[in-house]
Parts: structure tokens; C-alpha cells; sequence
């Protein structure tokens, strides 16, 4: 009989890529996957794996196990969420990626829903950038992920997860408050210093041809991940961006706001894995997340 565990090393490595990011993700050694691996074959009396240069190139069988995985596994987690669900009381660890501009707005006020309709639940939250964090959920790292979606750069759709939206947040021009009177539209600030996110981030890249389509290359003198670098760079005066309303932080930006001809919004939305939507816990977070965006988005 085929070993599940050994099964899901299988599935890892196709979808990881190579040994060692599975044991990277796994916390095992390198050693101990291919191990398992070679395991795996023997049991499954055929061969799985072939040498490609420096990868292992699964074989027509082995990409038939894993869609049999797939399956068993979504079973398994399904099972586990029904056994939850038959539990009165909502409990549980829910991991969850969220961006840097979603855990600063939504975070706080998730939390803080959560503790008033299921104190039981354990939120654990790590910062990843969206489209590694989707992949990264799918995989099993995360239970939800918050991601972001910039106009005509779809993210990858991804088989077995559903996707639920959250907020379409405008992107504005921000400026200093000094040259609100001198900028009324983006080509007004062709000349100027601009902080962007650094290459290849679609937000970037979107904003670059905003002002190319308008007619200009703009100087990108500063370049941040960290958009309340970016606020901070507008307020002091030194730099204009293109920014989402929805920045969380302690305050309200101090900057001049320009609206953009097309009036363009970025869609955030959360994802799950099909089978963990189910859990109890799992669709608590979903629920309060969607609650308290609604409300960030009206304020």
C-alpha cells in the first residue's frame, strides 16, 4: 500500500520544484526527501522520477499519484473541518498571508472582531508578497491568503481555490500639499521626483505606464516596498507616487490627493484552499476579515 506522507512529498516536489525547497519548507534534510522519495517508488513498483540536469522530472505515473493526492488530501481536510464543525465551540490555529498595506488596515480590526465572536481562535500572521503567498497557500503554508490584484494584471489562477472579494481600493496621485494648487492632473507632475515599489512589483510596473500612456518617463529617484516610506517621502515634500486609499498606519496621510482620468482601483481579495473553507475556524477569519473591510473601505 501507498504511504500518504510519502505521497505528499510527491506532491510537494511537484509543485515546489526541486528536493531541497521541499525540505526547506518541510524543515527536513534534503537527504530524508530524496530518501522517502526513492521509498515511494519502490512501493509504487514503477518509476516516478527521472534526472533532468540537476532536477528530477517526474514521470507520467508520478503526475497520476499526485492528482490522486490532491484528492485524498482535500478528502482528509474536508473530514477534519466536518469533525470541527460538529464541535460547539469554534477553536483552532488559522495561518494566515496578508501584504503589508491589508495588515496594517485590516489586521488590527480583525483581531479585534475575533476576540468578541470567537475568542478561541489563534490567529498566526506572516507578511508575504501576494503572488508567492498564493502559491505558498495552495501548497498548505497558509490556510487564507490576502492578496491584491492591479488593473489588467491578473494574478494566477490557481486550480482548487476559491477566491472571495474583499474591497476595490482607488489609486490616486498623491502629492505635497504645497503644489495642491499646481497639480491637477498626472502630466502636472511629469517633472517631478517619484518613489515607486521596486521592479518587478505590478504595482510598479502599472504605474509606469500610467505616465508613459500620459506622455512622460517619470524620474524614478526613489524606489520602497514600504509604502509608508512613500507617504512619508510625500509628506515631507520630496517625491509624488501613485497610492492606494487604503493605507493603514495610526493616521490619515497628510498629503493632497489627484484622481486619475480612468479612475482606476486595485481589487483585494482573499483566497482559500477549497476543502479548508469549511473549517470553522478557517470561515470565522474569512467572515470577520470580510466584516471589518467593509467597514475600512466606507471610512
Amino acid at each position: 500500500m501507498l504511504d500518504l506522507h510519502r505521497l505528499s512529498l510527491l506532491r510537494e516536489l511537484a509543485m515546489r520544484g526541486t528536493v531541497t525547497e521541499v525540505a526547506n519548507s518541510l524543515n527536513f534534510a534534503p537527504s530524508t526527501v530524496s530518501a522517502q522519495l526513492a521509498r515511494l517508488e519502490k512501493e509504487a513498483g514503477t518509476t516516478l522520477l527521472v534526472s533532468s540536469g540537476r532536477k528530477l522530472m517526474l514521470t507520467t505515473a508520478a503526475l497520476g499519484l499526485v492528482e490522486h493526492t490532491d484528492k485524498m488530501l482535500a478528502i482528509m481536510e474536508q473530514a477534519t473541518a466536518e469533525l470541527t464543525e460538529a464541535e460547539t465551540m469554534v477553536a483552532g490555529t488559522v495561518r494566515v498571508s496578508m501584504f503589508q498595506t491589508s495588515a496594517l488596515a485590516l489586521l488590527p480590526g480583525t483581531l479585534e472582531l475575533l476576540s468578541q465572536t470567537h475568542p478561541n481562535i489563534r490567529l498566526e500572521v506572516s507578511q508575504r508578497e501576494p503572488e508567492q503567498a498564493l502559491h505558498d497557500t495552495r501548497t498548505g503554508d497558509f490556510d487564507i491568503v490576502v492578496a491584491e490584484q492591479y488593473p489588467a494584471h491578473a494574478v494566477a489562477q490557481l486550480p482548487d481555490m476559491v477566491t472571495t472579494a474583499l474591497v476595490d481600493d482607488p489609486l490616486r496621485l498623491a502629492i505635497p500639499n504645497h503644489l495642491a494648487t499646481q497639480i491637477n492632473q498626472l502630466t502636472d507632475a511629469a517633472s517631478l521626483p517619484w518613489i515607486m515599489e521596486p521592479a518587478p512589483a505590478a504595482s510598479r510596473h502599472w504605474a509606469l505606464q500610467q505616465c508613459r500612456t500620459a506622455g512622460f518617463e517619470p524620474d524614478i529617484r526613489y524606489s520602497s516596498a514600504d509604502l509608508q516610506a512613500h507617504v512619508q517621502l510625500v509628506e515631507a515634500g520630496e517625491a509624488v507616487a501613485i497610492l492606494p486609499g487604503i493605507l493603514g498606519g495610526y493616521r490619515p496621510p497628510n498629503v493632497s490627493w489627484v484622481a486619475l482620468d480612468t479612475t482606476p482601483h486595485r481589487h483585494i481579495f482573499f483566497a482559500m484552499r477549497h476543502a479548508s473553507a469549511q473549517h470553522p475556524a478557517v470561515a470565522a477569519v474569512a467572515a470577520a476579515l470580510q466584516g471589518h473591510a467593509q467597514k475600512a473601505a466606507k471610512s
